[in-house]
């Protein structure tokens, strides 16, 4: 089977020829209709994250090992099967929960297998969705998806589960104002399930007029520029200069967090998604003073990704998918997210 594999970080992906795997016990061997392209494989491509003071965190000391087929965005169907599963069948549409811990750990035992202490997810630590076929160590990461559109379901298993996972965590009332910040393919994702699940009034904050219109398609209130207008201004002019009651970063780096931290209002809450670096020097009194939660959200567990599907079939959200590349296109398709030509989500169909 042919597949885009990192054989050196910053270096392009390379199209090769690489064994079949066979599915044993609980393993399902999947044919990949879709994978999604995503941040996180840039990370992976580049070697890491920018850290505090301009530190470079490798993630090879994080235990990612190249050659990697990366890809935790998988949509398929079922081709082979070990002789332990049950309840699926070959030819069966499918979408692949990638976040796999070791399932002992406190996380995995509570379900929680995204925040393992020792993670073994697919398209990071282990082969990924860049390839014709993938093979998922159990049945019990497989969500069924029926007629529903595998390039729109792709994405659901990272960007559409994050932000799934960050809106519960934000848990705004119908009355509330809700700041989503960043409205790349999370933050559309996320003004869609806001509106869908919390009826929150949502404002978003981009420098893109492109993605904000799209964000003000998708159902978001409100929509400030921070690259033409200050949007802590914004904010504070929309919710009578009290601030919002939670803020969502989807970018988290150290140009948006002080804007963010500076949004929310008495008791307000700040989750932060976004890996793109940096620090921010916090002023400490101000937590307490003002009563704010600080929360971080990566990706989500399984048990959500189970509801999220349920509400994309719904048809109450979508996946916006404006580029579609081949296996052999993998390296323009992460181009294009590092220059940020993509509006929402990208997938490679191989």
């Amino acid at each position: 089977m042919k597949a885009a594999r990192i054989i050196k970080t910053k270096e392009p992906l390379k199209i090769e020829e690489v064994n079949v795997p066979k599915p044993k016990n609980d393993q399902v061997l999947v044919r990949v209709q879709s994978a999604g392209v995503c941040h996180s494989d840039l990370h992976l491509w580049e070697g890491g994250y920018a850290g505090p003071q301009g530190v470079f965190m490798k993630v090879e000391d994080r235990g990612v090992k190249f050659p990697l087929t990366p890809g935790h965005e998988i949509a398929g169907t079922i081709e082979d099967m070990g002789e332990n599963v049950t309840g699926f069948q070959t030819g069966d549409r499918v979408l692949v929960y990638p976040w796999i811990g070791e399932g002992t750990c406190p996380a995995c035992r509570v379900g929680e297998e995204n925040i393992c202490d020792a993670p073994r997810s697919i398209g990071v630590y282990q082969d990924g969705g860049y390839s014709e076929l993938v093979l998922v160590p159990s049945h019990k990461y497989l969500v069924k998806l029926g007629d529903y559109d595998p390039n729109a379901a792709a994405s659901l298993a990272c960007s559409g589960l994050t932000a799934y996972t960050a809106v519960k965590k934000a848990s705004c009332l119908p009355s509330e104002t809700m700041v989503i910040v960043g409205a790349g393919g999370l933050g559309l994702m996320a003004v869609q399930l806001a509106k869908a699940v919390t009826n929150a009034r949502i404002a978003i904050v981009d420098i893109d007029d492109k993605k904000l219109a799209e964000a003000k398609r998708l159902g978001a209130h409100e929509t400030i520029n921070s690259g033409t207008t200050d949007p802590v201004k914004g904010i504070k002019d929309i919710t009578g200069g009290l601030g919002a009651e939670a803020v969502i970063d989807f970018v988290n780096n150290s140009r948006t967090i002080p804007n963010s931290f500076n949004m929310l209002r008495k008791r307000g809450k700040l989750v932060m998604v976004g890996l793109f670096g940096g620090s921010y020097e916090l002023n400490l009194p101000l937590v307490p003073l003002r009563a704010l939660t600080l929360t971080g959200a990566y990706t989500g567990k399984f048990a959500d990704l189970v509801e999220l599907v349920a509400i994309a079939k719904q048809g109450k959200v979508q996946s916006v998918v404006s580029r579609k590349f081949s296996l052999d296109e993998a390296n323009g398709a992460l181009e294009e997210l590092k220059t940020g030509k993509i509006i929402g989500r990208a997938v490679i169909n191989p």
